[in-house]
């Protein structure tokens, strides 16, 4: 009786040993492996950067028909201080685009080009911005989720070569699942990654092509307008 006792005591020690290091092995690794985690933080950065595009782009899109014509009607009656406080007002490129234009209106033709293209090309390397970042998280996000895989099958077959102390060449199920489910959770997080970004990438670029396009326009009507050339026709509405 007191060996039995004995021998269930040494099984519970060995029990709680085995919970331990796996407790260990869990915070030590998350669980799932360090590039599961780091897959985690590149979604949380895909996701901000995302975020953080779109919400500019919703506030750099303006009407740009609308604008254009209230610019127009204060050129008309000689308002200039006016017309500069419209586009202080409004937010977005175009905006800066016709106040560059009216800045510029003294230097004739020739200087209100020049000032257009000059705040354009400060206009559109602000629009690009973080759009490579997401271009590289969407190619990396496959690699590193392959990265993880190799790494999740090579800790199953690990456990495999690892003596249990009666047997060599098998684990138990549970240390074999940890592996496993690292492969699959780092393939399946890595590819969701891509889709992410390449998805957001592409709309993304439309949304700067349609806001650079709309400074296109702007900075034919600005000059017309500043210039004295016509009237000025329509800009293109937002979209």
């Amino acid at each position: 009786m007191q060996f039995a006792m004995l021998l269930a005591a040494a099984d519970a020690t060995n029990a709680v040993a085995a919970v331990a290091a796996s407790a260990r092995q869990a915070t030590a690794t998350g669980g799932y492996g360090l590039v599961f985690w780091f897959l985690v933080l590149l979604c949380g950065v895909a996701i901000a950067v995302i975020a953080e595009r779109v919400l500019l782009y919703r506030r750099e899109q303006i009407d740009s028909a609308q604008f254009l014509a209230g610019v127009r009607n204060v050129i008309k009656r000689d308002n200039v201080l006016e017309a500069l406080s419209i586009c202080d007002a409004t937010p977005g490129p175009v905006a800066r685009m016709v106040k560059a234009a009216i800045l510029a209106r003294d230097g004739g033709r020739e200087r209100i080009q020049e000032s257009l293209e000059e705040t354009g090309s400060q206009e559109v390397p602000r629009l690009e911005a973080r759009l490579a970042l997401i271009a590289t998280l969407a190619q990396i996000g496959p690699l590193m989720g392959v990265l993880g895989t190799l790494l999740g099958f090579a800790g199953v077959f690990r456990e495999l070569r690892r003596p249990d102390g009666s047997a060599f060449g098998y684990a138990a199920p549970g240390e074999m699942f940890d592996g496993l489910m690292q492969a699959l959770y780092c393939a399946a997080l890595g590819v969701g990654l891509a889709i992410l970004c390449y998805a957001a990438y592409n709309y993304l670029v439309t949304r700067v092509n349609v806001l650079v396009a709309d400074m296109e326009r702007a900075g034919i009507e600005a000059v017309k307008l500043v210039s004295g050339d016509g009237n000025g026709g329509n800009g293109n509405g937002k979209s």
